[in-house]
């Protein structure tokens, strides 16, 4: 029973971590909201009376005290309310929602690259320093990391979409809908939309994960217990990836998943580069209209991504490595 109560318990306050986290959130934006100005005036326009404005000020609760006004907020957020758009005239919890599925797709295709290219040249420039490959592998990772992620996306364009006219320039190409969810996976036009989206995208990480993978395997590979599988003929093959890769793996694991919200707050500019439809270009929308309500609800969501992100790569860096409830219990 205390083996099971361990991991129950660490699930239980990551868990207890993450509402105080989203609360400290919706905290934050609903004082963002208010400190960004008036919602009547952006929703009903200078020329209407005062006396109107005030009369519908009243009946909104907005010239309520603020702990009253927070707490109607906490209390809308926790139903699924976070507020109207100004531009669209709905619920914008709706629009971000409509908008999800295009961005999380375009992160999921990112992600994807970066893992299966991320990992073999890892490993390889880890237990092959020296070759001429693993060189010019790490010498092109430095200068990924430099150049900036709107440059990239307007080099592959010029390359695959202009010169080459292989994949196009922009938009999410065809989609179908499955109950709620839009999806372009599904369809061939869909897919070649997304490669230059995802490769631009993944541009960012790709670099820092190929040097964090080979950092990770160099560390493990001068390990005691490495050496003792070597001398008991184990082959290179199974030293490396049976033995130092899954080791290595755990903290890849943790900094993986804070990248992720890394990816998801740079979609921004990958989205606009390339006209893609997602919750990035949605919320640049915003801010240029001043749609009030929708930047904050895109804040919290996003904020509730990264904790939902966070929590998971708890509970996956537990079951890799259960010692660390017990180390989290002492």
């Amino acid at each position: 029973m205390r083996a099971l109560a361990a991991p129950l318990g660490f699930i239980a306050r990551r868990a207890l971590q993450a509402l105080l986290v989203m609360l400290a959130i919706l905290i934050i934006a609903f004082a963002v909201r208010t400190a960004l100005g008036d919602p009547l005036r952006e929703s009903m326009g200078e020329a209407v009376p005062e006396s109107e404005r005030e009369e519908l000020r009243h009946q909104l609760g907005l010239d309520a005290p603020w702990p009253v006004q927070l707490a109607r907020y906490l209390g809308g957020a926790v139903q699924g309310d976070l507020g109207t758009s100004t531009i669209y005239k709905r619920p914008t919890l709706e629009i971000i929602l409509a908008k999800f599925p295009a961005s999380f797709e375009l992160v999921l295709g990112a992600s994807l690259i970066v893992l299966l290219l991320s990992l073999p040249t890892g490993v390889y420039c880890a237990v092959r320093p020296r070759a001429p490959g693993a060189k010019l592998i790490m010498s092109l990772s430095v200068l990924g990391i430099s150049i900036p992620v709107f440059l990239t996306g307007i080099f592959l364009i010029t390359i695959f979409a202009v010169w080459l006219g292989w994949l196009p320039a922009f938009g999410r190409g065809a989609t179908v809908r499955l109950g709620f969810w839009e999806t372009g996976l599904l369809t061939r036009d869909g897919l070649r939309h997304l490669v230059l989206p995802a490769l631009t995208l993944s541009s960012i990480m790709l670099p820092l994960f190929i040097r964090l993978v080979r950092g990770a395997m160099l560390d493990e590979l001068g390990h005691d217990y490495v050496r003792t599988a070597r001398a008991k003929g184990a082959s290179p093959l199974r030293v490396w990836l049976s033995h130092a890769l899954r080791n290595a793996l755990l903290p890849l694991v943790a900094v993986g998943g804070l990248q992720i919200g890394t990816l998801v707050a740079y979609t921004l500019l990958t989205e606009t580069v390339l006209q893609w439809p997602g919750m990035g270009f949605l919320f640049l929308e915003a801010v240029t209209r001043a749609d009030i309500p929708l930047v904050t609800t895109y804040l919290v969501f996003v904020g509730l991504l990264f904790v939902i992100t966070n929590t998971i790569v708890d509970i996956v860096s537990l079951m890799l490595d259960p010692r660390i409830s017990l180390e989290g219990t002492r």
